[in-house]
């Protein structure tokens, strides 16, 4: 599974780093400051669960339409502010093919709308997420208490998706906690 996160700040910072540090396939969309963070420091994660720092795949919004085409995504994970979703689609719109899934884990439910009409409501899954984090003046991800869950499915309640399989086995194997529905 080959996976794009938006941003690398407390949310996708630390499930997508779970999961890049597990092996699986993950790129971060990032900007230009975020991007020399990571170049010069790696991902750093600080958490009551394990600490970690190790250098992950990043890539700016004007490379990601090259990136895309020459290697696919199968999943790409938002994880921005509500107040962004606007300027957040776009960036990831490169990245969303005909195969590619979207999946939200952003505060709220007025996103899934403007996500639909943008990519087809048959690309987005349901998701949501618990936990405490944040992204610290020095770019390290601080995961404030132990909670850290991921909720993800199909919307129409399909239980037999092989995405949403495909997705929970790429959370058994980063050891996150998460509930495929």
């Amino acid at each position: 599974m080959r996976i794009l996160i938006l941003g690398a700040g407390g949310t996708g910072g630390y499930f997508g780093g779970r999961l890049a540090q597990a092996g699986v396939d993950v790129t971060f969309l990032v900007r230009a400051n975020r991007a020399a963070q990571l170049d010069r420091d790696g991902l750093v994660i600080r958490s009551p669960l394990g600490d970690a720092a190790f250098p992950v795949a990043h890539v700016a919004a004007d490379a990601l339409p090259k990136l895309a085409r020459d290697q696919p995504f199968d999943l790409v994970i938002l994880s921005c502010k509500a107040y962004d979703l606007d300027s957040s689609i776009e960036a990831i719109a490169p990245a969303v093919g005909a195969n590619t899934t979207v999946l939200p884990i952003l505060n709220g439910l007025r996103h899934y709308a403007a996500l639909d009409a943008r990519f087809g409501r048959a690309n987005v899954l349901g998701g949501l997420c618990f936990i405490s984090a944040t992204k610290a003046e020095d770019g390290a991800v601080l995961h404030l208490d132990k909670p850290a869950k991921i909720t993800f499915g199909e919307r129409d309640g399909a239980t037999d998706s092989a995405r949403v399989a495909a997705l929970a086995k790429a959370c058994e194997q980063a050891g996150i906690d998460h509930v495929a529905s």
